[in-house]
């Protein structure tokens, strides 16, 4: 298969990753508990333009508007027997604003959670989700998708599940997960275990590392743990903007232009080579992101305490033991489910 983002490492070093979907598109008028993939064919303009808004930001690589896009996520809407045809149109409407930047843009098929547990914890079996995940990124593929992009994961048998989807479908897949829980995904992986998560499937990742989670300081010390563990690895973070905060009925984000900025910094001597924002993470932030990225060079590798001297405390692995993260647990189930 070809390898769309070693391609463009090889010319580039270090690739920027597109920003906040839910939250951009909150911005644009999707309700709270609305599906943004059924968007993509009522208001497929507001897409358009949230594709092009990271585009002229200077995004190497968008993701797809399809998060929720399975047959499990999509039944909360009775839409489960639509997976392919608004899957494929996410991929379309990323694939026509790509082909027009003027410049190689990478189209990334975003695919999340199921929102179901596996055997034995939950109903679903390994083949099932396997199976899920498969139909959903037929949809992508057949829209111009050029790689599967496996996030927010928190167990590992549903990161696999996706990963062997992603062989069977015929697509170079990544992934990354959310550790949001102590530091770890809310199913107990570490982030220095995540590079064993696909040994064995026919098909090595082309990337893996770490998104969403609770806010930039957490990711890059998710990203130290990564990177010590596999020095040669591609890793992926992408952050959310600061720490998530209710505000009467809306969430907002602490992060600021330039405190985005110096997390690239961060990332890059950390040992990313793919950078991006998640939640809250604007149009604005991220041409911030690209500004940095072109202008840095990498330097020496960050210990956690220089994290904390210029990003801010840690809030995530100094959780304690309920599972308190510097966030309401109403903020956590919003941040998961819009995936920005």
């Amino acid at each position: 298969m070809t390898n769309p983002i070693d391609l463009l490492i090889a010319e580039k070093g270090v690739l920027l990753a597109d920003g906040a979907t839910g939250t951009n598109l909150f911005a644009m008028g999707l309700e709270a508990g609305e599906a943004p993939e059924l968007w993509n064919e009522s208001d497929p303009a507001k897409i358009t333009a949230l594709h092009q808004g990271f585009v002229d930001a200077g995004a190497d690589i968008i993701l797809t508007n399809s998060f929720g896009g399975t047959r499990h996520r999509m039944k909360l809407h009775n839409a489960q027997d639509r997976v392919h045809e608004l899957n494929r149109l996410a991929a379309e409407i990323a694939r026509a604003v790509a082909d027009q930047a003027g410049r190689r843009v990478i189209v990334a098929g975003s695919v999340g959670p199921t929102g179901e547990l596996l055997e034995p914890l939950g109903a679903m079996t390994y083949d099932e989700a396997v199976e899920s995940f498969a139909e959903q990124m037929e949809g992508l593929k057949a829209g111009g998708a050029e790689i599967a992009w496996i996030e927010t994961m928190s167990a590992p048998d549903e990161i696999r599940a996706a990963a062997e989807a992603a062989i069977r479908v015929g697509m170079p897949y990544t992934f990354t997960a959310s550790f949001d829980t102590a530091g770890r995904s809310m199913m107990g992986l570490h982030p220095k275990d995540i590079h064993g998560v696909a040994t064995g499937l026919a098909q090595a990742p082309v990337a893996v590392g770490a998104n969403c989670g609770v806010g930039a300081s957490d990711i890059l010390s998710s990203l130290l743990d990564m990177s010590a563990a596999a020095p040669d690895a591609t890793i992926i973070v992408k952050g959310n903007c600061g720490i998530p905060e209710f505000r009467g009925a809306t969430i907002h984000y602490s992060g600021t232009p330039e405190l985005m900025a110096d997390y690239v910094r961060m990332a890059v001597d950390g040992g990313a080579r793919i950078v991006g924002g998640c939640c809250g993470t604007s149009f604005v932030h991220l041409r911030a992101m690209r500004e940095a990225l072109d202008a840095h060079t990498k330097g020496a590798r960050p210990t956690v305490d220089d994290v904390v001297a210029r990003i801010g405390p840690l809030r995530n692995k100094m959780a304690d033991q309920s599972g308190g993260t510097g966030e309401t647990s109403e903020a956590r189930r919003e941040r998961r489910r819009s995936r920005g």
